[in-house]
């Protein structure tokens, strides 16, 4: 009984079965799928074992990102290598449909998608180690808004990648006519176009900002009435922390076409003072003052550029008081050292006034009421009651 029914499943193994292929084909074919499975998960292992390796070595971070790419689209391709060798035990004449198609067509094109798809996602893994190379030499120039860029260009890369792949995957995989599609395409664009034209106009916006380079991340800016630092530059728009600690969202093709102030990229912090003091200082003392204020700034000229130490005149007569104009400029451009800068010179001004007996200005008005004609005296308006 035992050898009959192995006899019986001996031939039946051999009988076709399913699509006229012998279940002895079909299981080759799970076989092969099989291992093609389990080498792809062994090489997915070593890839990953080596890049670990790869990552406490310096320099070789770029195949280290490699390896880690390719270790998932691995898999599927090597499914699919097997695959396509099973087309060669298995019969694939079988007709399939009243059109003469066969299960051969049906099989290769099956095939041709699958790794048409499994290319197109490695070289979508891939676009990291393009963005690990273009990290470097982002990282080599003096502006850190390159840093910024170069995830737009892994974005615009991956996109791209994505339309082809599509495209190639619509024409081999399932006949469609490119050329119908793409025109397809330009009227739906169009249509598009239409409809975003504002974000296109932010992402050509920020085509210009990337290609003038009118700041850079962290760079304190004035625009569009905002004044505040750089956080971070999109394709739609550009972030900015203001002075208050709120964040502004501008769209680029705001600031594009906006004039843009960058105080990070001033040379020197400018200051204009004005000293008054009052009218019934003499002359004498007014010479003081002013000698009091040039031997201040001649003290602090390391503070001052080389071609810019500070000035000092007397410059008017205000309606209250007697004007003397200081004007100096900082260096280094830094808010907080200016800040603890002229808190020392302010300091040290009131000081030596006070010291010489050199009476600050502040506003008064004196009143004058007419009691008769040809005669005034001047009343003190505190003394006026009711």
């Amino acid at each position: 009984m035992t050898v009959t029914l192995l006899a019986n499943l001996g031939g039946w193994f051999y009988r076709p079965w399913i699509l006229d292929n012998e279940p002895w084909r079909w299981a080759s074919l799970l076989g092969v799928i099989f291992g093609s499975m389990v080498l792809g998960k062994t090489l997915s292992f070593l890839l990953i074992r080596h890049a670990d390796h790869l990552a406490a070595r310096p320099g070789w971070q770029g195949l280290e990102a490699t390896f880690r790419s390719i270790e998932r689209p691995a898999i599927m391709l090597l499914v699919v290598l097997g695959a396509y060798l099973s087309r060669f035990f298995m019969d694939l004449s079988v007709p399939l449909g009243d059109e003469g198609t066969t299960l051969a067509h049906i099989w290769d094109q099956a095939v041709r998608l699958a790794a048409s798809l499994g290319v197109g996602w490695l070289i979508y893994r891939l676009v990291d180690v393009v963005e690990h190379y273009l990290l470097r030499l982002a990282d080599r120039t003096d502006t850190p808004l390159d840093n910024q860029l170069v995830p737009l260009i892994r974005k615009a890369l991956r996109v791209f990648v994505v339309i082809i792949a599509a495209l190639y995957v619509a024409k081999k995989g399932f006949q469609a006519d490119i050329g119908t599609l793409l025109a397809g395409l330009g009227l739906g664009g169009l249509a598009f176009a239409l409809a975003a034209k504002d974000t296109i106009a932010n992402l050509f916006g920020s085509i210009t900002i990337f290609a003038d380079r009118p700041f850079h991340k962290d760079d304190r800016i004035r625009v569009h009435g905002h004044d505040g630092f750089i956080e971070e530059v999109g394709f739609r728009s550009t972030r900015i922390r203001t002075l208050t600690g709120n964040q502004v969202i501008i769209p680029n093709a705001v600031i594009a076409n906006e004039t843009i102030e960058n105080v990070s990229r001033r040379t020197y912090i400018k200051r204009s003072l004005a000293v008054t003091v009052t009218y019934d200082t003499s002359p004498e003392k007014v010479r003081r003052a002013v000698a009091i204020l040039k031997e201040m700034l001649a003290a602090r000229a390391d503070s001052f550029p080389e071609d810019r130490k500070g000035r000092v005149h007397f410059t008017d007569f205000n309606a209250d008081s007697l004007n003397i104009g200081v004007t100096y400029w900082f260096t280094p451009p830094e808010w907080e050292p200016y800040l603890d800068f002229t808190h020392d010179f302010n300091m040290e001004l009131l000081q030596r006034f006070n010291d010489e007996g050199i009476e600050f200005a502040f506003p008064t008005q004196t009143l004058y009421l007419k009691k008769d004609a040809g005669n005034t005296e001047p009343i003190d308006p505190s003394s006026q009651k009711g």
